[in-house]
């Protein structure tokens, strides 16, 4: 929860990207990633990371922060990369003890090229997050096209989740008044277990409480199965156009590279 706390306040710094239009920033992201999943050319993916990169300094988003979220995914495909050589077809390059493991030439470029995708696919979201508050992300999505159901439960998900969070935080300053620690060894194992089953009980029927209080109101204020979530008119500048059409720009520049140079 801290760190959803940090992504919304690291998009909310003034910068150059933070300006644009989210639903430029939706796209232009969506476009970077479909076609890195796509692409089979380890140049072209370094050098949409790079974009990728100087885009998020253009966020004014801190390097480190910026790497810390970066480096939190990238184990997860980085572990699939890994063990690519040892099961790909190809001329062998190295062979284990008792002939059990091999390497081959496609299984090191294939696993170098997972990694790359998913590099490149996890910073564009990083730089999505960053430069887009999460209000902001749905609201594009709405205008985007999607349902008005969904888009109203994840504009009502945003807006409560930080509230759920307080309302964690006074239970457990709440306990900690009283001497409950969970990591505590003083105490027996079953009764902690029993306490955090406790808090967690407590949590649901706050949050089923305060959703019947918050329905009751928009009940009360008009809503119904056909409301819609209410859209300010918002025209695209001309910073919005340069900026997508200099990600498209980028695409297809590579992608002509990639089939006539590389």
């Amino acid at each position: 929860m801290k760190e959803l706390t940090a992504i919304d306040r690291e998009s909310r710094k003034e910068s150059l990207m933070n300006s644009l239009d989210g639903r430029i920033k939706l796209i232009s992201a969506m476009l970077i990633i479909v076609y890195a999943v796509t692409n089979t050319n380890l140049l072209v993916l370094i050098i949409m990371e790079i974009y990728l990169v100087i885009l998020i300094a253009l966020s004014n988003v801190s390097p480190t922060y910026a790497l810390k979220r970066i480096a939190l995914v990238i184990p997860f495909g980085g572990f699939v990369a890994m063990i690519q050589p040892f099961f790909q077809p190809g001329n062998i390059l190295w062979t284990g003890p008792l002939g059990l493991l091999h390497i081959t030439d496609y299984g090191l470029f294939f696993g170098a090229l997972l990694l790359l995708r998913v590099t490149v696919s996890v910073t564009s979201i990083v730089f999505l997050s960053s430069a887009t508050s999460m209000q902001d992300l749905v609201a594009s999505a709405q205008k985007l096209g999607v349902p008005h159901q969904l888009a109203m439960l994840l504009n009502l998900t945003v807006r409560y989740l930080f509230f759920f969070y307080d309302q964690l935080m006074n239970i457990l300053n709440a306990q900690s008044t009283r001497c409950f620690d969970i990591f505590s060894k003083k105490t027996p194992y079953k009764w902690r277990l029993r306490k955090v089953g406790e808090t967690i009980t407590m949590m649901f029927i706050r949050a089923f409480e305060q959703g019947e209080t918050v329905y009751m109101s928009m009940v009360c204020r008009g809503y119904s199965e056909n409301t819609r979530i209410y859209r300010a008119k918002s025209n695209l500048d001309y910073k919005d156009l340069t900026f997508v059409s200099i990600t498209v720009a980028m695409i297809i520049s590579l992608q002509y590279l990639n089939m006539f140079v590389l």
